[in-house]
């Protein structure tokens, strides 16, 4: 049952941070249009479970007209509204103030800060401070999101009944990620990942869409089209055994998408993310619907 809807309502961002999950960048596309904004909102009502829609990125702040009618729109039919940002825009307090009071006046649920060393410097007081002082001094709801990279938490510290090192770090290692945060972190045969540890892909209660229309279970995992079946009808006739690549994940993790898929399926990676998203990658050319857009595995369109 939907009730959580997550619009990437651009790939683009002012930032390239090192662990982005959707490669997103300056130079990044994919941007809704208002009417395609309106469409989705219209569509989720139809499904009658969706609770919460949340605008996020890349950075929504960077198309802040289209942000603001798009949460406009979402708190006029009903909908519990939070927005995600790496406040770029806070030059300072005051300044924070003014691009946020529209959002204290519709009233959104949540804001979201990204406050982390991808975002900003150690212990230098920046952006997402001004924001979140500006946020506070408005009632907004705020809160911070902070991703720290992966890194063996102690060498000597193993989980004694398996033997395997224990990876701290919230970081998820799928897009940028996998480029970018693997050196010096310890590796398991793929064998042991027999299951997807952090989705629902049977039941999903929340996803993301982007512009190009792919309802995403996971980034880069699209359970559709939603511009070539309507959302409503995509969400009430989705069948995860049938699909192509929720399937073998639910029967038995990246292991068995991996065996299903391909001759080579042995392999050393570091986590479950890391093992399935590489296999994803390798898979690309024979599900281009399901595997989508080339964007979110750090492709332009015409790579793919």
């Amino acid at each position: 049952m939907i009730t959580d809807i997550h619009f990437l309502l651009t790939y683009m961002c002012n930032a390239q941070c090192d662990h982005c999950f959707v490669y997103s960048g300056p130079e990044a596309g994919g941007t809704f249009t208002l009417s395609q904004v309106q469409e989705v909102l219209e569509e989720a009502k139809k499904l009658g479970t969706v609770k919460k829609i949340c605008f996020e990125g890349g950075e929504p702040f960077l198309f802040y007209p289209l942000m603001i009618r798009g949460v406009e729109i979402a708190r006029h039919m009903g909908f519990d509204v939070s927005v995600v940002t790496n406040a770029y825009f806070a030059n300072s307090t005051r300044d924070a103030e003014l691009w946020l009071e529209p959002l204290a006046r519709l009233g959104i649920a949540s804001l979201s800060i990204s406050e982390d060393l991808f975002h900003q410097d150690e212990g230098k007081e920046t952006k997402p401070q001004w924001a979140l002082a500006a946020a506070e001094r408005l009632n907004i709801p705020v809160g911070t999101i902070c991703i720290e990279k992966p890194a063996v938490e102690d060498e000597t510290d193993y989980q004694q009944e398996k033997g395997k090192p224990v990876i701290g770090g919230s970081t998820l290692l799928k897009g940028r990620a996998v480029e970018n945060l693997l050196e010096g972190l310890p590796v398991r045969p793929g064998k042991e990942f027999s299951e997807c540890p952090h989705e629902d892909l049977k039941k999903p209660s929340r996803v993301h869409i982007d512009s190009y229309g792919h309802l995403h279970l996971c980034q880069g995992v699209s359970m559709g089209n939603i511009w070539d079946i309507p959302l409503s009808a995509l969400v009430k006739n989705y069948d995860p055994e049938s699909h192509p690549i929720c399937g073998p994940l639910l029967k038995g993790g990246p292991y068995r998408l991996a065996s299903q898929y391909l001759d080579q399926k042995e392999g050393q990676y570091v986590d479950a993310c890391h093992f399935c998203y590489v296999t994803r990658q390798k898979l690309l050319c024979k599900f281009p619907e399901y595997l989508a857009p080339p964007q979110v595995y750090g492709l332009k369109d015409e790579e793919a």
